[in-house]
């Protein structure tokens, strides 16, 4: 039973979130509890370096029928990990940590970068990203937090010219 002086967030199977360190301002991801770790669809995936400590620049098309809308991100590399797909396949992936934003709280979660181009959404939040006493679940409705919009972004690159990935 929970108290009713619970602060944790409840989130339906699918909600609107923020990735404000990467400059997502709007993403709908699925949340899947089978899942450990996060995934984050991101294209042209390539490793740099800065000193001593490895990095990752990637874009982000966070707007699925859009796709001329991007977010061109970087980060350090916090892991490299084998981490099974939905297909059962293993795949080495790169670890960043981020800042999750969902209704007005944030905190720090572990995202892979994968290629989810295919899935219907762009990102999956897992079990670490929900854990200690932050978030329930409740798998039988979605979006029980307030409604970001991809309207959010406005003025995001359209149609520029690409690099090939």
């Amino acid at each position: 039973m929970i108290d009713d002086a619970d602060d944790r967030i409840v989130l339906g199977w699918e909600e609107w979130i923020a990735l404000p360190a990467l400059g997502v301002a709007a993403i709908k991801a699925k949340i899947d509890t089978g899942a450990k770790t996060s995934a984050l669809h991101a294209e042209g995936i390539e490793p740099y370096r800065v000193g001593r400590l490895d990095h990752v620049r990637f874009k982000i098309r966070p707007v699925p029928r859009r796709p001329y809308i991007y977010v061109d991100c970087a980060a350090p590399v916090f892991d490299n990990r084998s981490i099974t797909s939905s297909n059962g396949i293993p795949e080495e992936r790169y670890i960043i940590l981020t800042e999750l934003t969902v209704s007005g709280r944030t905190w720090p979660i572990e995202v892979s970068l994968s290629d989810r181009r295919d899935m219907n959404y762009r990102m999956l939040l897992g079990r670490q990203a929900l854990q200690s006493g932050r978030a329930l679940i409740d798998p039988g409705v979605s979006f029980l937090q307030p409604k970001l919009s991809f309207k959010l972004y406005t003025g995001y690159a359209r149609g520029r010219a690409e690099r090939k990935i």
